[in-house]
C-alpha cells in the first residue's frame, strides 16, 4: 500500500513539475498591428532549421468601404537566402505554415496592389521541439523535456488560432457597422428623395388648376 501510495506521490510531483516548467515558459507568439499603403515587410529570426512556422493575417477594414470586389493584400515569405517560402495571394486573411530550410532573418512582406492603406493583424509563431542533441544529456530528463516542448507548442498553437478568430470577429464587427451606417445613409436619402417628388407633385398639380381656372375666366 505505500509502494502505491509513493508511485501516486511521484507521478503528481511529476504532473506538477511538467504543468509549473510549462507555465513558467514564456508565449513565443508575435502580434502586429500594420498599416500597409504599398509594402509592408516584417522580420523574424529562426534559431534552427526546421522549425515550425505558423500564423495568420487578416485585413481588418477589408469589404468596408470598398465592396466585395477589393483585391485584397499579398503576402510573400522570404527564406534568409532570398528564396520564397510561402505566398499568399489576393487574400483578405490567411493562415500559413511551413518549415524553415535554415536558419536566419525571414522576411514576411505585405503588398497592397489598390495603394489604399489597409489596417492588417498578423500574428506569427516560431516552434521549435528539441532534438535528442539539444536535450539535456540526463536521460531522465529527456522526455520531460519532449513533452513539455509539445504542451507548450499546442498552448501556442491554440492561442494562435484565438487571436486569429478574434481578429476576424473585429472585422466582422466593422464590416457591419459600415453596412448599417450605408443602409440608414440610402435609407434618408430615399425618404429625401420621395419627399422631393411629393412637393414636386403638389406644385405641378397647383400649376396645372390654376392654369384652368384662369383659362375658364377668359
Amino acid at each position: 500500500m505505500s509502494m502505491e501510495r509513493r508511485k501516486a506521490s511521484n507521478g503528481s510531483t511529476a504532473a506538477f513539475i511538467w504543468v509549473g516548467l510549462l507555465l513558467m515558459l514564456p508565449l513565443r507568439l508575435s502580434g502586429l498591428a500594420l498599416t500597409v499603403h504599398e509594402v509592408e515587410c516584417v522580420y523574424e529570426f529562426v534559431h534552427f532549421e526546421g522549425d515550425l512556422v505558423s500564423g495568420n493575417f487578416v485585413v481588418v477594414d477589408h469589404n468596408i468601404f470598398w465592396g466585395s470586389d477589393h483585391p485584397g493584400v499579398d503576402l510573400i515569405v522570404s527564406s534568409p537566402r532570398g528564396d520564397t517560402v510561402h505566398t499568399s495571394k489576393g487574400k483578405s486573411g490567411d493562415k500559413f505554415e511551413f518549415k524553415t530550410p535554415s536558419g536566419g532573418m525571414y522576411k514576411f512582406c505585405f503588398h497592397n496592389p489598390t495603394k489604399i492603406p489597409e489596417s492588417i493583424s498578423f500574428n506569427i509563431h516560431v516552434g521549435h521541439i528539441p532534438s535528442e542533441q539539444h536535450l539535456a544529456k540526463n536521460e531522465h530528463f529527456d522526455p520531460v523535456n519532449v513533452k513539455i516542448a509539445e504542451l507548450r507548442e499546442s498552448l501556442e498553437s491554440v492561442t494562435l488560432e484565438q487571436r486569429y478568430l478574434k481578429a476576424r470577429d473585429a472585422r466582422h464587427r466593422l464590416t457591419n457597422e459600415s453596412t448599417r451606417r450605408r443602409l440608414i445613409f440610402y435609407t434618408v436619402v430615399e425618404y429625401l428623395l420621395l419627399m422631393l417628388a411629393s412637393v414636386l407633385q403638389i406644385w405641378h398639380i397647383r400649376r396645372l388648376f390654376s392654369k384652368s381656372v384662369a383659362y375658364n375666366r377668359v
